[in-house]
């Protein structure tokens, strides 16, 4: 029976979920996710958990922050002034922001608090700094 390599093309279906059972995203009810493994397109607990697993097996794994998207970096939670904001945006908190950084690359940001002169912005992972759960389950290797 074939098991999941390194550089397999491989077809998973998923569900991830908080410490606290709350789902944040899931492959149920759309198509797999198909990847290549060990080409970093996953977080690294994500792949290393589906090594070794065979075809139509399920599990469960627990990943923790650092193989998921590390600890929350407080340098990329700043505060904005209102008047570097569009004239007609109305920031909510939760309400997601894209910046540039001076080198050009965009950066998504999230509304964490909306003051009187400032709002403040955070740039990290919506997922950094939490312990992940995923159920697997594998349901196609490709070599």
């Amino acid at each position: 029976m074939s098991q999941v390599k390194e550089n397999n093309t491989i077809k998973v279906n998923y569900t991830g979920k908080l410490t606290d059972g709350q789902i944040f995203d899931t492959s149920e009810g759309k198509e797999p996710v198909e990847f290549v493994l060990g080409q970093g397109r996953l977080i690294p607990g994500f792949e290393k958990g589906l090594i070794d697993m065979k075809l139509n097996e399920k599990k469960t794994i627990t990943i923790a922050k650092e193989d998921a998207y590390g600890d929350v970096n407080e340098n990329l939670i700043q505060e904005v002034a209102k008047t570097q904001l569009p004239q007609d945006m109305e920031p909510q908190v939760g309400m997601g922001l894209v910046s540039t950084s001076p080198e050009g690359q965009e950066i998504n940001l999230m509304v964490v608090e909306v003051k009187e002169e400032s709002i403040v912005v955070d740039g990290n992972h919506p997922l950094a700094g939490r312990d992940l759960i995923f159920d697997l389950e594998v349901v196609e290797i490709t070599a």
